[in-house]
């Protein structure tokens, strides 16, 4: 889902134009920052094609790539409860339920009660949903590979503070609250 609905984005100089008459407006810093979205914009969709090919919506293949990793770490056989999946992902849990609903009816998903607690529900990856990921994943890296390919690994370093400092400013400026996202599914 695009976060930024601007096909062509202004010139600088319109930008220095409207800082005339809206003194908080920093033409370098809002020129970044539409570019910063633009991006993200496009590689969501370059990924998303990948995604849609397989016919598996962004939010339900990051619920699957949340149990694999959790599997890779743990072990097979290891679960995350709904709110677990629900923290991981950023949405709410009656979205996460959904996720888990329709992955669930495509076999790719199965709920059982917690071991330790039978009131509870884990959520694990069938292996049908590993099969499933294992034919997404080779196209989804390489996409990943292809759209990163004009930038050095020196570069790319450097993109990765950038990123996670404007990522920390974002933090300060706008508090946990309630997760977003509910239309993940």
């Amino acid at each position: 889902m695009p976060m930024l609905l601007l096909k062509n984005l202004p010139r600088y100089e319109c930008l220095l134009e409207a800082s005339k008459e809206f003194p908080d407006l920093d033409p370098s810093a809002c020129e970044a920052f539409l570019h910063l979205l633009h991006a993200g914009d496009e590689c969501f969709r370059a990924m998303e094609t990948n995604l849609t090919h397989h016919a598996i919506s962004q939010g339900r293949f990051g619920v699957m790539m949340i149990l694999l990793n959790h599997c890779r770490c743990h072990g097979d056989t290891a679960a995350l409860s709904p709110a677990e999946l629900a923290d991981r992902t950023g949405v709410t849990r009656a979205t996460m339920t959904g996720l888990i609903d329709t992955l669930e009816r495509d076999g790719l998903v199965t709920r059982m009660p917690d071991a330790e607690d039978r009131r509870m529900l884990t959520v694990s990856l069938t292996s049908k949903g590993r099969e499933v990921l294992h034919g997404i994943l080779p196209e989804h890296f390489r996409r990943m590979a292809l759209l990163m390919q004009s930038l050095s690994e020196t570069e790319r370093r450097s993109l990765v503070q950038l990123l996670l400092k404007i990522k920390e400013q974002a933090a300060n400026l706008a508090p946990q609250a309630a997760p977003h996202g509910a239309t993940a599914g």
